[in-house]
């Protein structure tokens, strides 16, 4: 049994698990893990069974010097996420009981056990731990999920905050947006971002991977518009294809995404008849990271249109490796890049003009914006920087 007082235990539910495949939530715990500087603080992590090869073999697996468990998904379609979410920290209460831990911390990822929340924090309380929350973003607002899940995601939030005994958002503005929407509940808050990778591509122009790659999609470096990410409606691709049509470009417009022939799409197509502009070019999705890093670093610039996350993954990406970013303006992401970047609105014609400009700017206008965005990153969003930040939270 640990019954050292020295070292602080913290449980993790809500990610996937490690080793991360991918998924923003996915990677901060991989990288949390395998960052750690402290050797003060014990992580446990909660894993799906179906999350690679070890968490189907084991129970629990050591990785990145973590201990993770592995749980068992009913399957049981889109509420199988809460069922998890559920069976997971529960899972976590009993490791903590059977170790006798000292004031463990559990850490629950995003808002999916709302209903369960003032329970499992009783149960929390009990043992001397503290349960903190990462609201993540906005879930209740993203436009693929029906109204009714819509509504449950709400409510789950906010017994999720009333809940919890510290709230971690990872953007300034999610931190205010919960301390204003649930003013009565007096949150306790605290702002620690996402973290990104800074490391350059090791690929070089002339390997055989990257020329076989841009021959097959017939593109060439620094001619091409980018944008990386789901192709869900709330990432304004509607938008972003419609105005790169209207501009006066000759560039291409690289989709860097899971498209697949769905509703989505074929509704895109109809109002946009993209397939008519043969510089619309829907590429498939890059696993290989270090040719997506070199697809990134060799555009000409690069679009984000994410309106309702707080630090998003591939907008750190963008910040940390691309020349020229034109970003949606909207608090989230004002927040994150602030001078180092190019804002557009969804107004009819905004995002046109501001392709058309940027095809103006000379090599110091362009060097300007690459330069603060990048200081940007260096000064707050590195994993080095983050892992800090949380080992002193969570030793605090």
């Amino acid at each position: 049994m640990d019954l050292d007082k020295k070292i602080q235990q913290v449980y993790i539910i809500g990610s996937k698990g490690i080793p991360a495949n991918y998924g923003g939530f996915e990677t901060f715990v991989e990288k949390l893990t395998a960052g750690q500087k402290n050797k003060q603080i014990k992580y446990h992590v909660a894993s799906r069974s179906d999350n690679g090869e070890l968490a189907e073999r084991y129970k629990h697996f050591d990785y990145n010097g973590a201990d993770i468990f592995s749980i068992d998904i009913p399957h049981i379609g889109s509420a199988q996420a809460i069922a998890y979410d559920y069976k997971a920290l529960k899972e976590a209460i009993q490791i903590s009981k059977r170790q006798q831990d000292y004031r463990p911390i559990f850490y629950v990822l995003a808002n999916r056990i709302g209903p369960f929340a003032q329970n499992f924090a009783k149960k929390i309380h009990d043992l001397g731990g503290k349960f903190y929350l990462n609201p993540d973003g906005h879930e209740w607002a993203r436009a693929k999920w029906p109204k009714q899940v819509r509504k449950y995601w709400k409510y789950s939030e906010k017994r999720m905050v009333q809940a919890a005994d510290l709230i971690i958002a990872d953007n300034p503005e999610i931190e205010r947006y919960i301390k204003k929407e649930y003013a009565s509940f007096h949150p306790k808050t605290t702002y620690i971002a996402y973290g990104t990778d800074i490391q350059k591509t090791k690929l070089r122009s002339k390997d055989k991977k990257v020329r076989d790659w841009f021959a097959r999609k017939q593109i060439k470096e620094n001619e091409y518009f980018l944008v990386v990410g789901r192709f869900v409606p709330e990432n304004n691709y509607e938008t972003m294809i419609r105005e790169f049509m209207a501009s006066q470009t000759k560039k291409d417009f690289v989709l860097v995404t899971n498209v697949e022939r769905n509703k989505f799409y074929e509704r895109l197509k109809e109002k946009t008849h993209f397939d008519r502009d043969p510089r619309v070019k829907f590429v498939g999705t890059v696993y290989d990271q270090e040719l997506l890093k070199y697809i990134r670093e060799n555009t000409f610039a690069y679009f984000h249109g994410h309106e309702v996350g707080g630090t998003n993954p591939s907008l750190l990406e963008a910040l940390s490796m691309t020349r020229l970013n034109m970003l949606i303006d909207v608090p989230f992401n004002r927040a994150v890049a602030k001078d180092g970047a190019i804002y557009w609105r969804k107004v009819n014609g905004d995002l046109a003009t501001k392709i058309n400009k940027t095809e103006t700017y000379n090599i110091e206008q362009i060097a300007s914006y690459t330069e603060v965005a990048r200081k940007r990153v260096e000064d707050e969003f590195t994993w080095d920087y983050i892992i800090s930040k949380y080992e002193g939270l969570f030793l605090s």
